[in-house]
């Protein structure tokens, strides 16, 4: 039985969490599971860093760790479905490509977030009241450029 290529199957792996196999060679020391959230900022970043759209296979390549194929496949898919990143079909798969930068990353989450709440208005408000008076300037003016922008 040829074994050459055997370690390269996606079920010789390391799980998601980068737990590796208990044994004699293993000493006891885990690597830090990641959360989710940290994985895809992390899938998001060397995304961004691509000049264009990039494979899955482009973003394992470039992501530091030894994240399985199918991993970064699922990463991606969630931040597709999040609105996070756009794909586009290139023969039987997809290249992608980063929806927006950190800020508009950032602001799709508060969005998200604000549209999870039933009471809009008191999110918004406690919002408003917990910011530094320096933000709270700063949204009263993006708010009247925007109202300017509107109305002209």
């Amino acid at each position: 039985m040829d074994t050459a290529g055997a370690s390269h199957h996606p079920y010789n792996e390391l799980p998601d969490d980068n737990v590796p196999p208990a044994g004699p060679a293993s000493d006891n020391r885990r690597p830090r599971k990641r959360g989710q959230g940290e994985l895809e900022a992390q899938v998001l970043a060397v995304l961004r860093s691509a000049n264009g759209s990039a494979t899955a296979g482009w973003v394992q390549e470039h992501l530091d760790g030894d994240l399985a194929y199918t991993t970064v496949i699922t990463i991606l898919s969630r931040l597709y479905e999040k609105k996070c990143v756009t794909r586009a079909r290139e023969g039987r798969s997809y290249t992608w490509t980063s929806a927006s930068d950190e800020a508009g990353l950032a602001a799709l989450r508060m969005r998200r977030v604000l549209d999870g709440e039933r009471d809009r208005e008191a999110v918004l408000a406690r919002f408003v009241s917990a910011l530094s008076p320096g933000d709270e300037e700063r949204l009263r003016a993006l708010l009247a450029q925007t109202t300017e922008t509107d109305e002209g």
